[in-house]
């Protein structure tokens, strides 16, 4: 699967790359018609210490599958982004066997 990240404003350092790579390549093991993967990070000036703000699209067949989060870290916030997906992946699926 194709890993695009996206920093607004800043560059991602090697370990977070490495990160959301491990994180998001998962996702393939419960849904295999993954496409490819948009992960956008950026700071929210707005909030003081929930500022990290991670949001990942899902290039499947039929429509994106999308999740946004906002948390202490990035880390965090991935986390939080491929849990949700993962749940929407999973609700697809039984939706797609069903018919």
């Amino acid at each position: 699967m194709n890993i695009n990240v996206n920093a607004v404003g800043f560059k991602t350092d090697v370990k977070l790359d490495e990160f959301i790579d491990k994180k998001v390549s998962k996702l393939e093991s419960v849904y295999e018609r993954i496409q490819g993967a948009e992960v956008t990070l950026r700071l929210d000036a707005k909030e003081k210490d929930t500022n990290k703000v991670a949001e990942i699209r899902l290039q499947v067949p039929g429509e994106n599958i999308f999740a946004k989060k906002q948390c202490n870290t990035f880390e965090e916030a991935i986390d939080n982004c491929v849990e949700a997906i993962r749940k929407q992946t999973v609700k697809r699926k039984e939706k797609i066997s069903n018919k």
